[in-house]
C-alpha cells in the first residue's frame, strides 16, 4: 500500500532524493508500523519527537503497534527548543 511520509525541520535530510519539498509517497507492507518506517529511513528514534498519523498524535509506546491504511499520511517533527521562560526579561540587568 502507499502512504505519504512528511518530515519537518532538520528531519527533511532523511527523505529520499525524489521527495517533493518535505514529503514523499512510499510503498509500505500491510503490517508496517510507524517505528518500522522511522527505522527504514534511518531517522533516529530520539529525533522522531512528534509523530502524527493523519493528524492524530501517536504516543511513543504505540508506534510499534499502530498500522497504516492505504492513503495515510505520517508526519514527523523533531524536538523543538527555544523561546523564553515567563520569568525572563529582555531588559539588561542593572
Amino acid at each position: 500500500m502507499k502512504i505519504t511520509l512528511k518530515l519537518f525541520a532538520n528531519l527533511r535530510e532523511y527523505l529520499p532524493p525524489d521527495a517533493v519539498e518535505n514529503g514523499v509517497e512510499v510503498q509500505v507492507a500491510d503490517d508496517a508500523t510507524p517505528n518500522e518506517l522511522i527505522d527504514e529511513y534511518r531517522i533516529p528514534r530520539q529525533l522522531a519527537h512528534l509523530v502524527l498519523l493523519n493528524g492524530i498524535y501517536i504516543e511513543p509506546q504505540k508506534r510499534d503497534t499502530s498500522l497504516f491504511k492505504d492513503g495515510d499520511t505520517l508526519a514527523i517533527w523533531p524536538p523543538v527548543a527555544g523561546g523564553r521562560t515567563p520569568h525572563q526579561s529582555n531588559r539588561p540587568e542593572s
